[in-house]
């Protein structure tokens, strides 16, 4: 029985209704328009859902279970992206995820293995750095907005400055810009307590991960960590990208996901 009201009520469907459904997050300070390069190529092949993270594009902060400062974790955000899957009656599905929206998708890996049919983290990490310093962005964002950390974004996303000053990268600073201060800081909340690194040998869903080679947000290194410590996982870098890899070099990422997705759907 699936809800009236779903707990991501902002998301989008599109693909075949009958096709595998692939759950798509996406990164921090970001919509789902953030995936709109992919949706031709993925939408071939499989039901495809994108979604707003919690006071990120049209879901609003609300829908967190507890917004006060320093409460937010990525186990709240996966249970959040669970449930919108069994709102539309999927039990198991593919994941792909960009920096946080990787990190939920490890954490589902790690803790909920059974709903996971197969698993793709994009520029992410098992551990983003010192928590230290996601609180610190946390408070400053809580205290001036996103406007605090517009500044140094474009060159953290993307390695060539055209593709930030053209239509697809103008839009998606637009989406950092109009982010709710309470929602981009319970995020960056979430981030401060994430760290997978100690059960990466536990996944067992089909893993690929991809690097950009520019990332210095998520260095390759980090992408290495995660290949390394999950069984079989494969390791993907792509040139000329950076922290938005796929936004910057969709061919190459395309290109990555559907051998991944082949293969997990045809149990090889």
């Amino acid at each position: 029985m699936t809800r009236t009201t779903p707990p991501l009520p902002h998301h989008r469907l599109d693909g075949p209704a009958d096709a595998p459904p692939l759950v798509l997050g996406p990164s921090l300070g970001t919509s789902l328009a953030v995936w709109e390069p992919h949706l031709a190529e993925l939408t071939r092949t499989h039901r495809v859902l994108r979604f707003d993270l919690p006071g990120h594009g049209a879901t609003p902060v609300g829908v967190l279970p507890d917004p006060t400062p320093g409460a937010t974790t990525v186990a709240h955000l996966a249970r959040l992206v669970l449930d919108l899957a069994a709102h539309h009656g999927w039990h198991a599905f593919h994941y792909a995820g960009i920096s946080l929206g990787g990190a939920i998708g490890a954490h589902l890996a790690v803790h909920h293995a059974d709903r996971l049919a197969s698993l793709a983290m994009i520029c992410s990490s098992a551990r983003f750095g010192e928590a230290a310093g996601w609180r610190e962005r946390a408070a400053t964002v809580r205290a001036h907005g996103t406007a605090a950390v517009l500044q140094a974004t474009p060159g953290r996303w993307f390695a060539d400055p055209g593709t930030a000053a053209g239509p697809r990268g103008t839009a998606l600073l637009g989406d950092l810009s109009a982010a709710d201060r309470a929602g981009y800081a319970a995020c960056c909340d979430a981030l401060a307590g994430y760290d997978v690194r100690s059960a990466l040998w536990s996944v067992t869903a089909r893993t690929l991960v991809i690097a950009g080679r520019q990332d210095a947000a998520t260095p390759p290194a980090h992408a290495r960590e995660i290949a390394d410590g999950v069984p079989g996982a494969a390791l993907v870098e792509v040139t000329g990208a950076a922290h938005l890899a796929g936004v910057e070099r969709p061919d190459a990422v395309d290109a990555a996901l559907r051998v991944h997705l082949d293969a997990a759907t045809a149990g090889r």
